[in-house]
């Protein structure tokens, strides 16, 4: 049984994965007769971490689960009752719960820049509502994380990135973390239940304990290799780094097939024991680094002979954003109850966190040699294509019904494609503005004042 799953195999509720604002807020609507307004809700962010040059998209299929499993059962609502949270009317309404309309989003592993409409939410209000924290606790751990995996593979280039951060975040963020880095290109995890789970290719070895168990590290190398075989990745900075390697070569006859270098200057150490494993013959032995990388280590490390990289901590703290900063306002919504009531744009006006109403429409501008060069957001009608543009906003759920399922693979080659679009300057780095701007058109497709510029890092 998985610690994200019931006895019975499935998703567990997710319904008190909630703030307690959302209920009371619907627990009010039903008092002034606004809870079944037709409303559409939009989850956006105001602005990138700071330097960063785009965000990645990640959490879409989690999303889906959740809110799928989004059902108070007698147990939840008699505790919400008790606790004077609802009322009998809206536990009423709640024990049938169940989100019957409609959502778009950008797919996972596409890129996304301030302004963009990551989901478009439609229902009423009350449906709508209550699933704000559950979507943005979601998308802001996951895109945080993607966005950070994405940065990393893009400076490891072609060498394999390992996520192994399980011991640096709680026991349920590391299996979404995985994911979420699986997306952005890491090659593996070390993560059990992620693998299980998703089907992520997990990987391991030892660590300094199991040397420190043993009499002496040749008997450790012994165990080990006789156990996993010549192919195995040994750790060789417990004592004396070249003793260990020449070691743990002549043990494997020059066959071993990997070492890890986990602490000190590990360019340096690198190119160091590259010269000794060629030396003596391993010239097929790989050399892993791990020890606090971030993207940043890894760009330094482009040039040491490292043929793979282990990240932790970094990662699923997002690098130092360990969260997008998305929100998720209400952006449009009926004039009444009726069903072909008009929908009006409603917007915030508050200083700093402002939004911009409006049911919203977004494509991906292309230049002539296919290089992406805007991000256009049309405000209450689909932006003019011009001929080469891309729309981002699929359908997501339908009626209540997820309709966006797709394998890990889809949404981690999409991530490799989208990003391969960006201008070069996206993979700089250095502290910069987002890759591309954020357009946006109003309802005639002109343009409108973009209150997202002015709030860009």
């Amino acid at each position: 049984m998985s610690l994200l799953t019931s006895p019975s195999g499935a998703l567990a509720s997710t319904a008190l994965l909630t703030d307690h604002y959302e209920l009371t807020m619907v627990r009010a609507a039903l008092r002034s007769q606004t809870a079944f307004r037709r409303s559409v809700f939009e989850l956006f962010a105001r602005r990138l971490p700071e330097g960063r040059r785009y965000g990645v998209v990640a959490g879409v299929g989690r999303a889906l689960d959740a809110i799928q499993a989004f059902r108070f059962d007698e147990v939840t609502l008699n505790y919400l009752l008790e606790q004077n949270v609802i009322d009998t009317d809206l536990a009423d309404w709640l024990s049938r719960y169940k989100f019957k309309g409609n959502i778009w989003g950008y797919p996972e592993g596409e890129v996304y820049f301030p302004g963009s409409p990551l989901l478009i939410v439609e229902g009423t209000f009350a449906e709508a509502c209550i699933l704000e924290t559950l979507l943005l606790s979601i998308y802001n751990y996951d895109c945080a994380v993607a966005s950070a995996a994405s940065r990393m593979t893009a400076m490891a280039g072609e060498r394999p990135c390992i996520e192994m951060g399980s011991r640096r975040t709680n026991e349920y963020a590391a299996v979404a973390a995985a994911r979420a880095a699986y997306i952005a290109g890491f090659a593996s995890t070390s993560n059990l239940e992620a693998g299980h789970r998703y089907g992520i290719p997990t990987t391991g070895t030892a660590a300094h304990s199991f040397t420190l168990l043993h009499d002496s590290e040749e008997e450790a190398f012994k165990a080990q290799l006789k156990t996993l075989g010549r192919g195995t990745t040994l750790l060789v900075d417990t004592y004396d780094i070249e003793e260990a390697v020449r070691t743990g070569v002549r043990l494997s006859k020059g066959r071993l097939g990997a070492i890890r270098l986990d602490s000190g200057d590990l360019a340096e150490q690198a190119a160091d024991v590259r010269k000794l494993l060629d030396s003596l013959g391993a010239t097929q032995t790989r050399i892993v680094v791990t020890s606090d990388l971030d993207e940043f280590q890894i760009a330094a490390l482009r040039g040491a002979p490292v043929d793979g990289f282990g990240v932790g901590t970094s990662l699923v703290t997002g690098s130092g954003a360990p969260t997008c900063g998305f929100v998720y306002k209400l952006v449009a919504r009926a004039s009444s109850d009726k069903k072909d009531a008009e929908l009006l744009p409603v917007a915030k006006k508050s200083i700093d966190k402002v939004s911009v109403g409006g049911r919203k429409y977004a494509l991906r501008r292309f230049d002539a040699k296919g290089r992406a060069e805007a991000e256009v957001i049309g405000i209450g009608a689909p932006p003019a294509d011009d001929g080469n543009d891309r729309p981002l906003l699929v359908p997501i759920m339908v009626k209540g019904k997820a309709v966006a399922r797709e394998p890990l693979a889809a949404a981690r080659e999409r991530h490799q494609r989208v990003r391969s679009e960006l201008p070069l300057s996206a993979l700089k780095m250095s502290k910069g503005e987002p890759a591309l701007p954020t357009v946006l058109l109003d309802h005639e497709g002109a343009p409108t004042d973009n209150p997202y510029e002015a709030v860009r890092s």
